[in-house]
């Protein structure tokens, strides 16, 4: 079957198959597909463009102007020791925590692209900076999921350490490099704000667009696989071979939709099922993020030249940690929650909020993680010269 696979002309013929199928779907159900797509541009109108394109424009503006690397000479003596990694890989991983996926990849991308990390670097901290947003934890996991903010900040506690976690591990990928331990040092270089402005507002309409396309394109997909009957072949399929493990169909249906799109596969845990099991695998899936961010990243990496492998598998990695964390953890602490009707239409409204009150609480947010990283450098580079002084006077 692999030697099968590697032909092209077979890759070709299913490539082709595929196709196919999907255009025949796409004439069998065509009102089902069209309202797939007016929920995906729903969600993107209300929801993906207010949240993201100020964290972006904020992100590229943080790294242009400098801020980062002030911020890495604050925080140098912490990241490279733990992470190997320059101070201002912080920012970046400040910004993945608060902004939600994808804005840490899109911020360690820019980072290397204006210098401020090496190439292994970058695939170091792409392995565990990309990571879910503090909102969507509490907000439609914790409150809408589960009814219970507690849940939502153990998950959301739970989701910064397992990525902290990875960090770790991934400390050891690439080796040692030559001359790692001088970047911090590094001169930083700052572009002009008009300069740096313009630059950040292009590139932030290119990355928001191209993340609405796939988001609605995964809707379309997660459609199709339901109403041609994929989705629940695999499930079944899925559910027998991991039956060993307590796993049902519905269970394993779960699962798949999570894999492909994160939003849906955390909604689907609203049905039956112990508190523990759904709150391992809402672990899981913030940690994997689907394969809808993953294409989204990809997106961004696709010239870089930087090895995607890290970042996969971190993910991964990151999903796995936060799924056994939970499992112990949920073992200790006693909950008992009933999903609650209410709150879940609670979410439901917040989900279905209108474009300008979602912009304007994602842009105040944006700009009060602009002014704290900008206190956070003004007070890196108060405090270094007091520092460089009592150097020189214990070497004197």
């Amino acid at each position: 079957m692999g030697r099968l696979m590697k032909q092209q002309g077979i890759r070709d013929a299913l490539a082709g198959a595929a196709l196919l199928c999907c255009t025949l779907a796409l004439l069998c159900w065509p009102k089902e597909i069209s309202a797939a797509v007016q929920e995906g541009l729903k969600l993107c109108y209300n929801v993906i463009i207010p949240s993201l394109f100020p964290f972006f424009i904020l992100s590229s503006l943080m790294i242009s102007l400098g801020l980062a690397g002030y911020l890495g000479r604050l925080f140098e003596p912490v990241m490279r020791p733990l992470f190997r990694l320059p101070g201002s890989c912080a920012a970046v991983l400040a910004l993945g925590f608060v902004g939600g996926y994808p804005i840490g990849a899109r911020s360690a991308l820019t980072l290397y692209e204006s210098g401020g990390c090496t190439k292994t670097e970058c695939e170091r901290l792409l392995a565990f900076c990309n990571n879910s947003g503090p909102a969507f934890i509490l907000g439609v996991v914790g409150a809408g999921v589960f009814a219970d903010s507690r849940v939502g900040v153990l998950l959301c506690l739970i989701h910064g350490a397992a990525s902290l976690g990875v960090g770790l591990v991934f400390r050891f990928y690439g080796g040692r490099e030559k001359g790692s331990g001088q970047r911090g040092s590094l001169p930083i270089s700052a572009q002009r704000f008009s300069a740096a402005f313009t630059g950040a507002v292009k590139g932030s309409v290119t990355s928001t667009l191209n993340i609405c396309a796939f988001v609605m394109c995964f809707t379309v997909i997660i459609r199709l696989c339901v109403l041609s009957g994929i989705l629940p072949a695999l499930a079944g399929l899925l559910g027998r071979l991991l039956a060993p493990l307590g796993f049902s169909e519905a269970w394993a249906q779960r699962l798949l939709t999570g894999l492909l799109e994160l939003s849906s596969g955390v909604w689907s845990l609203m049905g039956e099922g112990s508190l523990q099991g759904k709150a391992a695998m809402a672990a899981f899936l913030l940690g994997w993020a689907g394969i809808s961010v993953h294409c989204q990243v990809l997106s961004f990496l696709g010239e870089s030249g930087l090895n995607t492998r890290t970042y996969i598998g971190g993910k991964l990695l990151h999903g796995v940690f936060s799924a056994l964390l939970t499992a112990a953890l949920f073992r200790f602490l006693p909950f008992d929650i009933n999903v609650s009707g209410y709150l879940a239409q609670q979410v439901a409204d917040i989900a279905g909020t209108d474009f300008h009150t979602a912009l304007t609480v994602s842009t105040a947010a944006a700009w009060v993680g602009f002014l704290t990283a900008f206190l956070f450098g003004a007070l890196g580079l108060k405090m270094r010269p007091r520092a460089c002084e009592k150097r020189r006077k214990v070497v004197s």
